[in-house]
């Protein structure tokens, strides 16, 4: 009989602990996540894949960047970004500091002065496209 009462008893407090963990999952489930993505676009000053590359690259490393990609021939960058964790102003000053326009903003000089030949807006492809 003891033993009959202690397997009851045992029963009865798994099913309760399965009970109050399955209640508690959906909560934390909720808690974590965060708010909704938003998408900005940034006309920049970039023309060739290489510029493509650095620019995605260094808005991967932004906090708060989801996804960030160049369409080369209109020179838009479209960035998925968390508004709680950064802001259009704070994407345009990246994209400043790796040497590009970002907007009606000019790109940071040094950053500028480091980028290769081809990506500066001295070249001939931003020159034709000017015209």
């Amino acid at each position: 009989m003891k033993i009959l009462k202690s397997f009851w008893l045992a029963a009865v407090l798994l099913l309760t602990a399965q009970v109050s963990f399955a209640q508690k999952a959906p909560a934390a489930a909720a808690k974590g996540k965060g708010p909704a993505t938003e998408v900005f676009q940034i006309k920049t000053s970039a023309v060739c894949d290489m510029c493509k590359t650095r620019l995605e690259k260094a808005l991967a490393y932004e906090k708060g960047v989801q996804q960030a990609q160049l369409d080369v021939p209109s020179k838009v960058l479209t960035v998925s970004y968390r508004p709680d964790k950064t802001s259009p102003a704070a994407l345009r000053t990246a994209v400043q500091r790796t040497g590009y326009d970002a907007d009606d903003q000019v790109a940071e000089i040094r950053a500028y002065d480091r980028l290769p030949d081809c990506c500066k807006k001295t070249n001939s492809v931003h020159q034709d496209a000017a015209h």
